[in-house]
């Protein structure tokens, strides 16, 4: 009996000894497997989706390689603060190093690249955007003919709250919505681009519509600063330089005389000038910068102690020429607005006129004079544009995410270092330019825009502070439509062929 309970105690031991062995505590090497795997399974990853594409592009098929995803902006301790998303296309090429590489963006600020990127520059458009005059939901994605990816390689680029960027979690999105903090974040993106794709020895090109004339112009001076990256050139499309040029105050009435050329080209568009006027489309439209630069402004800088008599003729030479009844523009102190014109040109008709595109009319229902419930020049492509983006993002190019593509977001901009004065950039880009004597510029102007007029952009230009021998860096190209002249069928061909034109003659001969 003994025995056996010896040999009990014995199993008993040997039992326990083993299930101990078995739940032993991990060692520190056991740890540190496990805690590698923890952190690779929650960091992201930012390896870019990579797809192949074709497109005919100026006659000819372009074969292209597409990466999709997002540049993670980090702050100076190296941790993530922001993810910027982008789409890179390169086009097939014996030596991708020599190929220009253009960034694009579009403005607002709040606006994400989706206009450059499926309406003027991209290898695919969405195609309602060549005939913008017409409204749809949704829109086919096609081809762009007026591509300019055969010249150079495109990054479309969203700023963080556009599109699909957007800060960290336990980061304010606030942060990057300045004019600084702006240019900053986007610098800090191309710096890691060229890096990341090993573009520092390509030609390099910045395109900014609107808004995007003031990040263009800022990080032209701030990339040569900080990061000792020099472009080639600077497309600006529909830019803007100085908010002076766009808002009108008390003491500012540069906006009504620079906008008057705008409102004499849409209304002979329309057909509301005197036959006279109707004959000769350039003669009139120098009679139109000649009265707002000349008597006009004088009549505007002598406010209140303007005599009846000025005031009467100022107010018929303005009805003339913009097709308003001159009452209507004395009643607003000689001072047309744009929503004033917007709305008022073809009142007649029941119909209000775009802001990005004066052309495109619509229907707003509401007859008094007040500002237009909405743009129709805007708001007739904008759905189609919404669908296509967040449609083609996830299919053509494989990039999948809960979130929606943020078209246009509504973002609190702050304009520090320009507190108390306009926003300006001038001076930067008249810096840029000096250090960089060989960057040019193309200054890309709609006729018929009047959310950004064209002499609003040459009031800037003309009005920066560079020497003579640098003039000749600068061409203007006009055309017919508005903000947005890529939706127009034959100014999509123009911008095309001027946009090539100029990229190959930044480059060295």
């Amino acid at each position: 009996m003994f025995r056996i309970f010896h040999l009990l105690i014995l199993s008993l031991a040997l039992t326990c000894f083993s299930s101990a062995a078995d739940k032993k505590e991990p060692s520190k090497s056991d740890n540190e497997e496990t805690e590698v795997s923890k952190d690779e399974k929650e960091s992201p990853s930012y390896e870019p989706e990579v797809s192949e594409g074709e497109a005919r592009i100026g006659g000819s098929n372009v074969k292209y390689t597409t990466k999709t995803g997002m540049m993670p902006i980090l702050d100076d301790d190296g941790e993530v603060k922001a993810e910027v998303f982008f789409v890179y296309y390169a086009a097939e090429s014996k030596d991708s190093i020599a190929r220009p590489v253009t960034f694009c963006f579009n403005g607002g600020p709040g606006s994400s690249a989706v206009w450059l990127h499926l309406g003027g520059l991209g290898p695919k458009r969405v195609d309602t955007l060549l005939d913008g005059r017409r409204p749809e939901a949704i829109a086919p994605i096609v081809d762009n003919a007026d591509s300019i990816l055969d010249a150079t390689d495109l990054v479309f680029i969203d700023p963080v709250q556009t599109g699909l960027s957007r800060a960290v979690e336990d980061e304010e999105a606030d942060q990057f919505h300045g004019v600084d903090e702006d240019i900053e974040s986007v610098s800090e993106f191309i710096r890691q681009f060229c890096s990341q794709e090993e573009r520092w020895a390509s030609p390099k090109f910045l395109c900014g519509e609107s808004y995007g004339g003031i990040r263009a112009a800022g990080l032209s001076d701030h990339l040569q600063q900080k990061q000792g990256i020099y472009m080639n050139g600077i497309l600006i499309v529909s830019g803007l330089l100085n908010y002076q040029t766009l808002m009108p105050h008390i003491g500012n009435d540069l906006p009504f005389i620079l906008y008057l050329p705008a409102y004499t080209a849409t209304a002979h568009y329309h057909k509301k000038l005197s036959p006279e006027l109707q004959k000769d489309f350039d003669a009139t439209m120098q009679q139109s910068r000649d009265f707002a630069f000349g008597d006009y402004a004088l009549a505007l800088l002598k406010g209140t102690t303007l005599s009846d008599a000025e005031r009467t003729e100022i107010a018929q030479r303005l009805s003339e020429l913009t097709g308003i009844d001159a009452d209507v523009i004395d009643d607003h102190d000689l001072r047309i607005r744009r929503w004033l014109f917007r709305r008022m040109l073809l009142k007649e008709e029941g119909l209000i006129l775009g802001g990005y595109d004066a052309r495109v009319v619509g229907d707003d229902g509401v007859k008094t004079q007040s500002p237009p419930e909405f743009d129709p020049s805007a708001s007739f492509v904008k759905g189609a544009v919404s669908a296509a983006i967040n449609h083609y993002v996830r299919t053509t190019l494989g990039y999948k995410s809960d979130h929606p593509y943020n078209v246009m977001a509504r973002l609190k901009w702050r304009f520090a270092p320009f507190t108390n004065r306009y926003v300006s950039m001038e001076e930067r880009l008249a810096s840029a330019m000096k250090e960089n004597p060989s960057m040019k510029l193309l200054i890309m102007v709609g006729l018929r825009d009047i959310v950004v007029s064209e002499d609003a952009m040459r009031y800037s230009i003309d009005h920066l502070p560079i020497p003579d021998s640098l003039r000749s860096n600068i061409k203007f190209v006009q055309y017919q439509s508005g903000h947005m002249m890529y939706f127009e069928k034959e100014d999509a061909q123009k911008f095309r062929k001027d946009a090539i034109e100029f990229i190959k003659n930044c480059l060295p001969q």
